[in-house]
């Protein structure tokens, strides 16, 4: 027994051994790749010396000597982006490429096979030759600058640039410029949401029996429109079924589901009605979040003057900042860029297709992807006149298809002539609101709304190409339409002067939060699918609330968290419900419903991360839209994974006899909305005791509304994911100005998996005392302190300054490269 004893004392011993000298090998190899931001260098590609200053938040500031150019500028930023970002960067130029299961095997197959068939990679290629003299050489030197920096990698053997290129073999070629226009790409792909919404609507209309009920369930955006605040005081024979819905299964999966693509916010407030007589700009645009965080800080000295805010890694331009004297900022603009053409195939012969003159034959082409330890896959990339073909098996598509057809798309950002980084470019060299708004012009995708402020205006304008369609279009791009017919075609780009625009308002503050901008008739109604109808009515009673506005009211404005949906809702869901219920023993459900309705009977609707009640009121409003749709819509029911406040809005008021949804058709009794609002408060409280246990007044919103920032490649692996992804206690909800949307669906649906990534509040009173924030940290990498340092001040709503001035920066270093031409 000792000696047994004895030997598994020593295997324990050489098993833990083995375990550290594991652990030391990990951390050294991963280690190796940490950069180092206080060095000279010297690299090929710069002509002049180049002066990088990193502050105490690891913001780099970058400077040119005597005889640099901008060009030396943009190679500078190039450099930073790689030496913090280059795994990201690299999975988002393969992905743009259509290349990711060359290293991710078979599990990426979807993500290639759309991007190869939406041909972005090659439409990046043929818009290099149509940008800006100036744009290109921006582009080269940033190229130069991401070149010089895997160079310095290979030669000083710096584990590989990040450690993840140690469990994947991901050969990274040399940095083209077309590789930027690629990424911008991509990013308008992440914010498209109409392909999502034309399938959604054909599918629901095939599921309901009463056509007037699909106003309801996918109601318009109410009212005219909201920006400028005023002064203080059937298209086929074919019926289809539809089947159960699914979504991407692949990796690195760059469209957003259906409600989870772009958002944001933004406001802007002129000198009149500001404290410091200054204008004020706020912005805080909503992607998903991710570690590391899609955005990344960076000031840049041009010969035009400094530039601070966010970039994305992979494209040289501020995509939300300031300058001295002008600041802009991005929202989501959901106009309707993108319509779903159903093409008639030639019975004859399936290699043509039908156009308004008769058949005609597809362009097409043969692309191979490669898959690691697989067999390559042959793809056959077909294009119409309308756009490229999509497979069936993508969206749904197979649904709603009739036989003896395909489904086409027609999008702006699918456009040879793409003069999108030019336009990005230029935008931070003007000085003014009208100087930006006409620049913009060459803005082609994504569509966004565009807020400025100089230092004596402001102004809002929708930028972005929006395609002129026929006041014929049989759907008005609503469904799929044919695309043999003249009247559902494209007649070319919208003129940018019908674009919205918004300038200088009387009542001095205007603002977006992805609501109905305008109410214009079809076709110049810009889009019928907004982001959101339930924002902007508190974030107008937070304007209006005070006659002058200063950097803090604007800061305090993106940290709010109370829910006007909440507000509005209750009295609605609980109008026969409150105070009505008997004397219930403890732990009964009659008891547990009179603890719930009393808590929510003195709330205020605030999302507070610490109360219960906002868990309770998500967990009702979920279990409420649930009982009201799914007997109507069937398999449908579960692609509605969020819920529609005005939808149930609709329902309780009974508009339209809207009231009907409450009614359960399979079901003998006739059920009022009053039982559907007692059955779904009684599910809410059954679904929070089995996760969170049966004490209500304990419950925490914070507990089920985690902000999950997710490794994209390695978030979900066992072990790896504890150290890549980032998880925090957060307030706010689906519909709050502090906006965190949940996942919907799965055992944990309301985990906020969609945030402001990048806040910055811009004070042009004092310019160097505005401030931004990132949701996680600069560095891409997860054995670096800079790799979520931010992450708590952003979860707290702080922020850090963003300053223009030198010396603060130089100050407070933590690192200095000098960069020399070799």
């Amino acid at each position: 027994m000792a000696r047994l004893f004895r030997w598994l004392l020593r295997l324990t011993s050489g098993l833990i051994l083995l375990c550290i000298l594991a652990i030391v090998s990990i951390y050294f190899f991963a280690s190796q790749s940490l950069p180092d931001y206080d060095k000279d260098i010297a690299l090929p590609g710069v002509s002049a010396p180049l002066e990088i200053v990193r502050d105490n938040a690891n913001v780099p500031h970058i400077f040119g000597s005597f005889g640099a150019s901008d060009e030396d500028v943009f190679y500078g930023l190039g450099y930073v982006h790689a030496q913090d970002r280059l795994w990201q960067m690299t999975v988002m130029r393969r992905a743009a490429q259509g290349r990711l299961s060359e290293i991710f095997g078979q599990r990426t197959i979807e993500t290639d096979s759309l991007l190869r068939r939406l041909d972005l990679y090659r439409l990046s290629q043929q818009s290099w030759s149509v940008q800006t003299p100036e744009a290109k050489a921006a582009l080269r030197a940033y190229a130069d600058g991401i070149n010089a920096r895997l160079t310095e990698i290979n030669e000083d053997s710096l584990g590989r640039g990040a450690p993840e290129m140690f469990l994947f073999n991901a050969p990274i070629a040399p940095w083209q410029p077309a590789d930027s226009i690629a990424i911008m790409k991509l990013m308008a792909l992440k914010l498209s949401s109409h392909l999502h919404e034309e399938v959604l609507r054909a599918r629901t209309s095939l599921a309901l029996n009463d056509d007037h009920r699909l106003h309801d369930i996918l109601p318009d955006a109410p009212g005219t429109g909201v920006t400028a605040l005023p002064e203080y005081v059937n298209l086929f024979d074919q019926t289809h079924q539809f089947a159960q819905f699914s979504s991407g299964k692949s990796t690195v999966w760059p469209v957003a589901p259906r409600g989870l693509g772009g958002a944001s916010n933004a406001w802007a407030a002129t000198s009149s009605r500001s404290a410091a007589g200054g204008t004020l700009l706020a912005n805080d645009p909503h992607l998903d979040l991710t570690a590391p965080s899609i955005w990344y800080l960076a000031r840049l000295d041009l010969a035009t003057g400094g530039v601070i805010g966010a970039t994305i890694p992979g494209v040289p331009a501020v995509i939300s900042g300031r300058s001295d004297t002008m600041g802009w900022g991005v929202t989501a603009s959901y106009a309707d860029a993108q319509d779903l053409f159903i093409e008639k195939l030639n019975p004859n012969n399936p290699e043509e297709y039908q156009t308004p003159s008769g058949y005609k034959e597809f362009i097409s082409r043969p692309t191979i992807v490669q898959i690691k330890d697989a067999a390559p896959l042959t793809l056959t990339l077909r294009w119409t006149e309308n756009g490229p073909v999509l497979p069936a098996s993508m969206f749904n598509l197979s649904t709603i298809t009739p036989p003896g057809h395909v489904v086409t798309l027609g999008w702006t950002a699918l456009s040879p002539r793409d003069t999108s980084m030019s336009a990005a470019l230029e935008l931070m060299r003007s000085n003014s609101t009208k100087d930006a708004i006409d620049i913009a012009e060459d803005f082609i995708a994504p569509t966004l709304n565009l807020t400025l402020a100089d230092t004596k205006n402001i102004a809002l304008k929708t930028i972005g190409a929006i395609p002129q369609r026929s006041v014929r279009h049989q759907s008005q791009g609503r469904l799929p339409s044919p695309g043999w017919r003249t009247e559902n075609r494209w007649q070319g780009r919208a003129p940018y002067a019908a674009n919205p625009v918004f300038r200088n308002p009387r009542g001095g503050i205007l603002g977006n939060t992805n609501n109905k901008l305008l109410d214009r008739p079809f076709p110049n109604h810009v889009s019928y699918s907004w982001g959101d109808t339930q924002r902007i009515n508190r974030w107008r009673r937070l304007m209006q609330s005070r006659e002058v506005h200063t950097r803090d009211s604007f800061i305090e404005a993106q940290q709010d968290t109370v829910s006007f949906s909440a507000r509005a809702l209750l009295p609605l869901i609980g109008a026969d419900l409150w105070f009505t219920g008997e004397a219930a023993a403890e732990g009964t459900p009659a008891r547990q419903r009179r603890i719930a309705l009393d808590l929510l009977a003195q709330w205020n609707g605030e999302m507070n991360e610490h109360l219960p009640e906002p868990l309770l009121y998500a967990a009702w409003v979920r279990a409420l839209q649930d009982r009201l749709i799914k007997d109507d819509l069937g398999p449908v029911a579960p692609e509605f994974t969020h819920v529609d406040p005005v939808f149930i809005e609709r329902v309780y008021r009974d508009i339209d006899g809207a009231s009907i949804w409450c009614d359960i058709r399979q079901s003998a009794p006739r059920e009022t909305c009053a039982d559907i609002s007692r059955l779904a408060l009684d599910d809410a409280i059954v679904w929070i005791e089995e996760r969170y246990g049966p004490n209500l007044q304990s419950l925490r919103w914070g507990d089920a509304h985690q902000a999950s920032h997710k490794h994209e490649t390695l978030g979900s692996v066992p072990i790896l994911r504890y150290f890549m992804n980032i998880s925090q206690s957060t307030s706010g909800g689906d519909n709050t100005l502090q906006r965190g949307l949940t996942l919907g669906t799965g055992n944990a649906p309301f985990t906020n998996v969609h945030s402001a990534g990048y806040r910055g509040v811009y004070d042009f009173a004092d310019p160097d005392s505005s401030v931004f924030v990132i949701s996680t940290g600069q560095s891409g990498h997860f054995l670096s302190r800079y790799y979520d340092d931010q992450s708590q001040l952003w979860r707290r709503g702080e922020y850090i300054p963003m300053s223009l001035d030198e010396n603060l920066a130089r100050a407070g270093a933590l690192g200095i490269t000098r960069i020399t031409p070799r």
